[in-house]
């Protein structure tokens, strides 16, 4: 019998999961609706029912050790999902209390699921044998997590490393917590669309995406446009690149890392992201910062780094 840690990663369209050995070996990855479920106890239990047919469907027996979720505004502390603007579930969902009762006598551990990714990059990806560092998503949002001294930031409520909800710009574009002018609403797989239809509405030269419609526009879209030269394209990437260089900046003041790794979708930009990034990042840099910080592409860009850092923490606390 296998013995291997499942780990859950929840998003607000769909909950990927899947089963994952000491070597982050990924099994029955799969996937199940999160959109849909207004009631949670209906959610959790459909999706218990998916990832016991995948681990039935799987040709050895599997011991699951414990169970690693990461989840939007996840409280480690806690084992609650707290008030999170982009799910269905309002207030505050005692998530691993609940999956205690499918799983009883195992670890049920919850975290942020920009915190479970960074976990995944410590453990499993490029910044094995860091103890400073901070991982950004660029997903539907803006998430991070941050490292200090070999250990995830949670700060004294389990809330901390929120740098999605900074403030760009004061009374700025709306955020669907409620704020105004947080860092997500600009840059994102969302924040780029929403710069895209603003530089078409300033500018009258010619585009691919002048005709796609603001519901059908994606991120993926505007980065093939980027890298076939399309002049929206580019100037939304470089006012993107501008605007998360300085927050960068100012997140190197707060933790001093040795390397910042990026996630999500806009990577896949390459340098049409990346050089602008380091460029203004550096241009913003207290003197004594310069040359320390290094930004990378995140080594877990193509595998579900949400998904086995989850499960890394069901490791970690077998281990400890």
């Amino acid at each position: 019998m296998k013995k291997l840690a499942l780990g859950i990663d929840i998003g607000g369209t769909n909950t990927k999961f899947g089963f994952v050995d000491r070597d982050g070996n990924i099994y029955g990855e799969s996937s199940s609706p999160t959109a849909g479920y207004p009631e949670f106890d209906d959610y959790l239990a459909m999706l218990i029912e998916q990832i016991e047919k995948s681990k039935n469907a799987l040709d050895f027996d599997v011991d699951i050790v414990g169970v690693g979720i990461g989840a939007p505004n996840g409280n480690y502390y806690h084992g609650t999902i707290e008030d999170a603007p982009n799910l269905e579930w309002k207030g505050t969902v005692p998530f691993s209390e609940k999956m205690s009762g499918y799983y009883p006598k195992r670890p049920i551990i919850l975290t942020n699921d920009a915190n479970a990714a960074a976990l995944g990059e410590m453990v499993y990806g490029n910044a094995k044998g860091l103890r400073d560092f901070i991982l950004i998503t660029l997903g539907t949002g803006l998430g991070s997590g941050i490292v200090s001294n070999g250990e995830l930031v949670y700060g004294h409520d389990g809330k901390a490393g929120e740098l999605g909800h900074v403030t760009v710009k004061r009374n700025g574009r709306i955020c669907g917590c409620g704020k105004k002018g947080c860092l997500e609403t600009y840059v994102s797989a969302t924040g780029i669309v929403r710069t895209v239809y603003k530089l078409l509405a300033d500018h009258s030269c010619d585009s691919v995406l002048r005709d796609v419609s603001f519901n059908n526009l994606s991120a993926k879209m505007i980065t093939t446009a980027a890298l076939e030269g399309d002049y929206i394209a580019n100037e939304a990437f470089r006012y993107t690149a501008k605007v998360l260089g300085l927050k960068l900046a100012d997140a190197v003041a707060h933790s001093s890392p040795k390397t910042i790794f990026l996630f999500g979708g806009l990577v896949h930009a390459g340098d049409i992201l990346l050089e602008p990034v380091r460029r203004q990042m550096n241009a913003n840099l207290m003197s004594i910062y310069k040359g320390n910080v290094d930004i990378q592409i995140s080594g877990l860009q193509d595998k579900n780094a949400a998904v086995l850092g989850a499960s890394s923490l069901v490791w970690q606390d077998l281990e400890k």
